[in-house]
């Protein structure tokens, strides 16, 4: 077993990112698997979800609400944490993923780029946080592109993202059991029919997948977990 060793980094400062790539460069010299997860939630409209009878229903006082609610700022600090740094981060580290791909000279094996996306990007509802959606929406398209210009210009680095659905963490709960608390979360038209939230465990697994030679033929594509989440409601996947 190799060391951890902790690297700070603010994933929206190029001179930030810059000093991580010198730091892997200088210490290692190549790169087998980056795995961007920062993210934030971002702008939230809670009147815009609330299941009552007395909610507004009329475009007049809807537009209203949601226009004054949030603002551009919000929108762009948002989509530079949780999009822009996909794109960012990923570019920068580019040469030492293709290194990584070369130095193991296994036929087959390619350096893993693993973008933790969501649900929250695939559904058709807004769950309250327009902006939050649409920021994983574009992560979502981020990392097919990223998957397809790579493998274009022959750059042996794969590109695959993480959907979850409803998971204990630092932006939701540290304890969410049973349907009521997974749905109370997740805010679906049709309650999750896993009737829980997703494990740690289901989590990590999936990332190791990705990041192991089992998914060498995986590139450009999205696994999401989520309980049957968007088995049962609006999507576009």
């Amino acid at each position: 077993m190799g060391l951890m060793i902790a690297q700070e980094m603010d994933v929206t400062k190029k001179d930030s990112i810059k000093a991580g790539v010198t730091r892997i460069s200088q210490t290692e010299g190549k790169l087998h698997i980056l795995v961007n997860n920062a993210g934030q939630c971002g702008p939230v409209s809670d009147e815009f979800n609330q299941p009552s009878t007395t909610a507004q229903k009329e475009a007049g006082p809807i537009s209203e609400y949601l226009f004054n609610n949030e603002s551009f700022e919000e929108w762009g600090s948002l989509f530079a944490i949780n999009t822009s740094s996909i794109y960012f981060v990923t570019i920068a580290f580019l040469d030492l993923l293709d290194k990584g791909s070369k130095a193991i000279g296994k036929k087959g094996f390619s350096s893993s780029v693993i973008n933790i996306t969501s649900i929250s990007g695939l559904i058709k509802v807004a769950q309250r946080h327009f902006c939050y959606n649409s920021s994983k929406a574009a992560g979502s398209h981020l990392t097919r592109m990223l998957s397809t210009e790579f493998a274009l210009k022959g750059i042996n680095v794969r590109v695959n993202a993480i959907a979850p659905g409803v998971y204990e963490s630092e932006m939701t709960y540290d304890n969410i059991t049973g349907q009521e608390a997974t749905d109370s979360v997740g805010m679906p038209v049709v309650p999750v029919p896993a009737r829980r939230a997703g494990t740690a465990a289901e989590m990590a697994g999936t990332a190791v997948y990705l990041a192991s030679p089992a998914a060498a033929y995986m590139n450009g594509q999205e696994l999401v977990i989520d309980g049957g989440y968007l088995a049962v409601n609006p999507s576009r996947v």
